[in-house]
């Protein structure tokens, strides 16, 4: 996994005086399962147009398949496959007529294009469905058949934004499932999510998005373990005492402290003995705990930790 099948340099995208993405610098390896993890607006959607070549970025630069979005990019799209948030599929139309639209404009035609289509939906579980109008699928049946499409000229990246929204829980994991064949099979994969249990099971790297800019980068592992073992909000009153805060700062299993908002935050090593110590020196203090949550390290938390506020928000 050591050849770089995407690289960006200080990419770029603004609206006007609306800067939706700035200044991406990251590379993906071939056959890693990379990761944009963040919030709605996050600028994952824009920056996975900028690298498909339907947005032209307004800085920077980057390289996909060993080709250049913006000079080269008709070969850019011959290597990608894009499967995009909205679903890009003709309802009245069966299954498998969706895919021999798509197959054609990909420029496969006969024998070729017949057996591609039903390798396609065999890959992902809609074979025996072929035939069926798409109006007629799940919400997670139509999620696979848009995954489908993007797999039929074979592509060696593919680009997933957001493929489980608003799909039921089995479906999702279903859909897991193929990512997961797929990558096994030698795919690389950009997948954009702002689900974190989605970037903690099937991703190698993820890098974490907010307001158009990369916050942090590493693989999930890493990304918690630096966190530590957990954060300890509380809601404190406002006549807390400078001294109350200074004493949290000494206590053994205390990696950082900050106050705001009438809440203290404490990065924990060890978040239970934490809370114990927490709560005797409060009592000892005499001072009012108005709200208590305990947070176990994951990568909501580290959200959480890097940007004061929720993935989902």
């Amino acid at each position: 996994m050591n050849e770089n099948i995407v690289e960006t340099q200080e990419l770029v995208k603004r609206y006007g005086d609306i800067e939706a993405v700035r200044g991406l610098s990251f590379v993906i390896s071939r056959g890693e399962i990379f990761g944009l993890l963040g919030p709605n607006g996050a600028g994952k959607t824009t920056t996975i147009s900028m690298l498909s070549c339907l947005l032209e970025p307004t800085e920077g630069a980057a390289i996909v398949g060993g080709y250049d979005v913006v000079k080269a990019s008709q070969q850019v799209k011959r290597r990608i496959g894009l499967v995009p948030q909205e679903l890009a599929l003709y309802l009245t139309l069966s299954a498998r007529d969706n895919l021999n639209f798509y197959g054609r404009i990909y420029g496969l035609r006969g024998r070729a294009l017949r057996q591609r289509v039903d390798e396609t939906l065999k890959m992902v579980g809609l074979l025996e469905r072929a035939g069926a109008a798409v109006k007629t699928f799940s919400g997670g049946m139509k999620r696979r058949l848009n995954i489908a499409a993007g797999l039929l000229h074979r592509p060696e990246i593919l680009f997933l934004d957001e493929p489980t929204v608003g799909v039921d829980p089995q479906s999702r994991n279903a859909i897991f499932e193929h990512v997961e064949r797929l990558n096994a099979a030698g795919m690389t994969i950009l997948y954009t999510t702002h689900y974190m249990e989605e970037a903690e099971r099937l991703c190698h790297r993820v890098a974490i998005m907010d307001e158009g800019r990369i916050i942090a980068l590493d693989t999930p592992r890493a990304l918690i373990a630096n966190l530590g073992r957990g954060i300890i909000q509380l809601g404190v009153a406002h006549g807390m005492a400078e001294g109350l805060l200074e004493q949290i700062r000494t206590l053994p299993e205390v990696r950082a402290v900050k106050r705001f908002d009438g809440k203290v935050k404490v990065e924990a090593t060890r978040a239970q003995e934490a809370l114990i110590r927490l709560l005797e020196l409060f009592n000892r203090a005499d001072t009012e705990i108005t709200a208590l949550e305990v947070l176990e390290p994951n990568l909501e938390t580290v959200f959480l930790h890097l940007t004061g506020k929720r993935l989902r928000d």
